[in-house]
């Protein structure tokens, strides 16, 4: 039997979908899962008529290899991670090639290329963004880690990425984790736009008493304009779903939100490195606030809100609807800016050589934050690939000049409705303290030193020069 270009262990949604994607770009393939039954259906179902090959056995896997062999993990992060490489690399040849397509953390990744390189294995940590429909039709793809395997992987890995104006949606982002980093940082990116949009439909809902039928058609117009996103063309599509009684489904489902880690992984990261991801960590919690549906729902018996009736004109609803539409762009603007800051921290931090606009480039089409103002910043980080920040970027000092009023009239009338908006806040927060030339941090500097002698810099002394002040002496 003819030998395969290419192999892939872990047969779940996202493996199945991948394996197809791989054999319609003309690649020849062998699959493995730890369930037996499981390759067989594959094999002999959706796979039948295909060039993909099953295997019963790690060994029979690893033989059915053309060499360099190049080894695709789709499993669990984590420890099944670790458990297939410790199988696989006894049976590995010096050069062969093991790529990690899960969301595992960065961190792990960055331990498996140092380890495995000393055992003459090159190892890629790959993130992979699409779901289930992306890696059937591709998906964006970010690969890292040792790049001496990319030569081996670039011409598959670009083929079975979406394109977008013919250009895959798929490059070398760096060194050692920084594929999963990218990943990271994309989920958390992925959190917030989540988030914001849940917010405009409450908002929408509860505060304009708006019909779930109205609200996916203002959805659907949204998408025809600056919003334009795989996420808002879905959340259209999903309100427009009747359950079995003709009523709304999305009404049906509990409200307690689930997550796989990278949002509050990426939350975490940004505390490390002293990144305010303010928007990103607000839709963490959101998800984990969502899950104390008990305690909400006895909270919601005793615990007063505003006392305000709102009765609104057709044209004070069409306003507001227009507010809201401003601060869902300009929240979305601060979580790409928030984001695209850590990255830049984390380059420095962990002496990457990360292409910003490559980046956006790789996220235009795909993955699931793909919206149309990607292009956008590829072309920011083109006039200056040294931009500190989205916000110093013409375009988005005049996106954001142009929606802060309908972003600030949404915050304020959520506010005063009782309608939690934490990411638009959050967002707006962030905003405003990055435009204040100062902040009431000397006065924070000032109470550190009081008690604990923390010592302050002064605004009229060079900058690295420490003092202290002996409060107490002024106490009478």
């Amino acid at each position: 039997m003819e030998k395969s270009d290419i192999g892939l262990i872990g047969l779940a949604v996202m493996g199945q979908n991948l394996a197809l994607n791989i054999n319609d770009h003309g690649f020849r393939l062998s699959v493995f899962n730890r369930t037996r039954s499981k390759t067989d259906a594959f094999i002999n179902g959706v796979a039948k008529e295909t060039h993909i090959q099953g295997s019963h056995s790690i060994e029979e896997f690893v033989k059915s290899l053309n060499s360099p062999r190049r080894i695709l993990l789709m499993v669990k992060a984590g420890a099944v991670v670790d458990h297939y490489i410790d199988q696989l690399v006894p049976l590995l040849d010096t050069g062969d090639i093991i790529m990690d397509g899960g969301n595992s953390l960065y961190t792990d990744t960055n331990r498996r290329v140092k380890d495995l390189e000393q055992q003459g294995i090159i190892f890629l940590g790959t993130g992979i963004s699409g779901g289930e429909e992306g890696a059937r039709n591709g998906p964006s793809i970010m690969p890292g880690g040792n790049k001496k395997g990319w030569h081996h992987v670039k011409p598959i890995l670009q083929s079975i990425s979406a394109k977008v104006d013919n250009k895959p949606c798929c490059d070398w982002i760096g060194e050692d984790g920084a594929g999963h980093y990218v990943k990271m940082v994309h989920n958390g990116i992925e959190y917030g736009d989540m988030q914001l949009i849940c917010e405009a439909y409450q908002f929408l809902r509860e505060g304009l008493s708006l019909s779930v039928d109205e609200i996916a058609t203002i959805f659907a117009q949204w998408n025809e304009g600056k919003l334009n996103s795989y996420l808002i063309e879905i959340t259209s599509h999903i309100l427009t779903v009747k359950d079995t009684d003709g009523e709304p489904l999305v009404d049906k489902i509990l409200d307690t939100a689930g997550q796989k880690g990278t949002g509050k992984w990426t939350a975490i990261n940004a505390l490390e490195l002293g990144i305010p991801l303010t928007l990103i960590g607000e839709a963490v919690f959101a998800r984990f606030l969502s899950a104390l549906k008990s305690e909400r729902v006895k909270a919601s018996k005793v615990l007063a809100g505003p006392e305000i009736t709102h009765h609104y004109s057709a044209e004070e609803k069409a306003e507001y609807i227009e507010a809201v539409k401003e601060a869902l762009y300009a929240s979305k603007i601060m979580s790409y800016t928030q984001g695209y800051m850590l990255m830049r921290q984390a380059a420095e931090k962990y002496q990457w050589n990360l292409n910003y606009g490559g980046i956006a480039l790789m996220w235009r089409g795909g993955c699931i934050i793909r919206s149309r103002f990607l292009q956008s910043i590829k072309t920011a980080y083109d006039n200056n690939p040294e931009l500190e920040s989205l916000l110093l970027d013409d375009f988005f000092q005049q996106a954001i000049a142009s929606t802060q009023n309908g972003w600030r009239k949404t915050v304020s009338r959520a506010v005063e409705t009782g309608i939690p908006v934490p990411g638009f806040a959050a967002a707006l927060t962030f905003y405003d303290g990055y435009r204040m030339a100062s902040v009431p941090a000397n006065l924070l500097q000032a109470q550190r030193d009081y008690f604990g002698a923390h010592t302050f810099e002064r605004i009229d002394r060079p900058r690295g020069e420490f003092f202290h002040y002996e409060w107490s002496n002024e106490v009478k």
